[in-house]
C-alpha cells in the first residue's frame, strides 16, 4: 500500500500547527448520498427535447478514476457503493498516495429529492452505511479483509439550537465514535449550519458553530476525535478564533455551491490565509468545464504558488487550448459572488445580478440598501440589514419558506 500525502501532511501540519505550508485537498464525490439522480452531474450531451439531462453512475464513476490518477488531491470522498466498486474491486487507491474516503452518516437535511421538502425540517440523524459495509463491503469484517475499503469517513452533524434535537444528534454521534474507535476507523467531522430558519442570529451564527464544536468535542479523548474539520467558511474572525483555540483542532472549509471559479479560487486562498488548512471541495469541482485543470490550479493554490487572480486567467486560457468553452466569459468568471471577504462573517451583500442577497430566489432590481421591513420584492417579503437585504421570514407564506430554504440548500450543497 503506498504513503498516503493525507497521512504526512497531517503528520506536518501537527508538528508545526502555527506554521508550514501544507493545505489538503478532497473532493467530495458522494453526492449520490444527497442529490440522487442529480449526483453526477449535467450531461454535456445536447438532447432533442431540450430537457436537461444528467450524466450516468457510471461516468461519474470514471471521472473518480480519472481524478485518482491525476493524483493531486489529498482523499476523495465517495459512497459505501462507489467505494466498493473502485477500492474492493478495481483496487484503485492501493498504488495511490490519494487516501480512499466514505460519506458514513447521511442526516435528513441532506435528503435532496425532487417533490420532497426534506431539508426544510429540522435535521435528524440517519446512517445508510454501516463501518463494516464501508470498510469490507460486508455485515461483518472477517480477518483478512477488514481494510479493502477505506479506513476513514465523513460523519456530518446538524445543530439546530434546539435542546432536544441537539441531543439526540449527539447522541448518535457518540455512539458512531464508540463503533469507529472499536473497528480502527477514522472520521473527519463536517458541522453544518442550522437548517431551519430563524434559529441563529445570522450575526452569531459563526460564534454559535464554533461554540458547538467545542463543546462537542470538549468530553472527546484523542482516540475518538475527528482527524479534522469541515465546516462553512463564516469569514477571517469566526475561522482565527477556532484556529487559535486549539491549532491541533484541524479546520477545514466545504465548498458550497458551484460558483464562479474566482469564488472557489478565492474560498481556498482565503480560508488558508486565516488558519484553514483543508478544503473539501464537491459541485465546485464536479461543474467545472475541466475537472483535472481545475483541481490543477486549487493545487497550485494550496500551495502558494499562484494568486486566485492568476489562477482564474490561466485556467480560462487552458480551456481556450483544450478548445473548451466555458461556462462563463473570462470577465464574469473573474466577478467574487460570495461574501468570503466580510472578516466578521456577518451578513455581506451578495453580488448576483437578479437575486435577493441571501436568498438565491429571482427577484427585481433594486438599487436601495435601505428599504424598510415588509417590503414585497422578487415574490418575497424582505428587510434590510445594515449591509444586506434578507427576508422578512414573520411575512413570509409556508411556501416562501419551503422555497428559501431549499434555494439555501442548493448552494451549500451546489445543486
Amino acid at each position: 500500500m503506498a504513503i498516503k500525502t493525507l497521512d504526512e501532511r497531517l503528520a506536518r501540519i501537527h508538528a508545526n500547527p502555527h506554521g508550514g505550508n501544507d493545505y489538503i485537498l478532497a473532493d467530495a464525490k458522494d453526492a449520490d448520498m444527497a442529490l440522487s439522480i442529480g449526483a453526477p452531474g449535467r450531461s454535456p450531451e445536447r438532447w432533442p427535447d431540450g430537457e436537461m439531462k444528467h450524466k450516468t453512475l457510471a461516468e461519474f464513476r470514471d471521472q473518480v478514476t480519472d481524478i485518482v490518477h491525476q493524483g493531486l488531491v489529498d482523499i476523495m470522498l465517495m459512497s459505501a457503493s462507489t467505494a466498493e466498486v473502485l477500492c474492493m474491486e478495481k483496487r484503485l487507491f492501493e498504488k495511490s498516495r490519494v487516501t480512499p474516503a466514505a460519506r458514513a452518516n447521511d442526516t435528513t437535511d441532506i435528503h435532496i429529492v425532487r417533490g420532497s421538502r426534506y431539508p426544510s425540517q429540522p435535521s435528524l440523524p440517519f446512517r445508510t452505511a454501516t463501518l463494516d459495509h464501508i470498510m469490507c463491503g460486508q455485515a461483518e469484517c472477517e480477518p483478512g479483509i477488514q481494510h479493502l475499503g477505506p479506513d476513514l469517513g465523513l460523519y456530518s452533524i446538524t445543530f439546530a439550537n434546539d435542546s432536544e434535537r441537539d441531543r439526540i444528534a449527539l447522541e448518535a454521534y457518540k455512539q458512531f465514535r464508540l463503533e469507529a474507535e472499536i473497528k480502527g476507523f477514522r472520521h473527519f467531522l463536517e458541522v453544518f449550519d442550522p437548517n431551519v430558519v430563524g434559529m441563529v442570529d445570522p450575526t452569531e451564527l459563526g460564534g454559535f458553530i464554533n461554540d458547538c464544536i467545542v463543546r462537542a468535542l470538549g468530553g472527546v479523548t484523542s482516540r475518538g476525535r475527528p482527524v479534522f474539520l469541515k465546516i462553512v467558511y463564516h469569514g477571517a474572525r469566526a475561522m482565527e478564533e477556532l484556529v487559535r483555540y486549539d491549532p491541533h483542532l484541524v479546520v477545514g472549509i466545504l465548498g458550497g455551491s458551484a460558483g464562479t471559479t474566482y469564488d472557489a479560487f478565492k474560498l481556498l486562498a482565503e480560508s488558508k490565509k486565516y488558519g484553514a488548512r483543508v478544503a473539501l471541495f464537491g459541485r465546485k469541482i464536479n461543474n467545472a468545464e475541466n475537472q483535472l485543470a481545475f483541481i490543477r490550479f486549487l493545487r497550485l493554490l494550496a500551495d502558494g504558488e499562484i494568486s486566485p487572480e492568476e489562477a482564474v486567467k490561466a485556467y480560462h486560457s487552458v480551456l481556450e487550448k483544450l478548445k473548451i468553452k466555458p461556462n462563463r466569459t473570462l470577465r464574469e468568471d473573474r466577478e467574487l459572488t460570495t461574501g468570503i471577504m466580510n472578516y466578521g462573517g456577518g451578513p455581506v451583500k451578495v453580488s448576483v445580478p437578479g437575486l435577493v442577497p441571501g436568498t438565491g430566489i429571482a427577484a427585481k432590481p433594486s438599487t436601495n440598501a435601505s428599504m424598510k421591513s415588509g417590503v414585497k420584492q422578487g415574490g418575497l417579503s424582505i428587510k434590510s440589514t445594515d449591509s444586506e437585504l434578507v427576508p422578512d421570514f414573520s411575512k413570509m407564506t409556508s411556501a416562501e419558506k419551503v422555497t428559501w430554504q431549499k434555494a439555501r440548500w442548493d448552494r451549500i450543497l451546489g445543486r
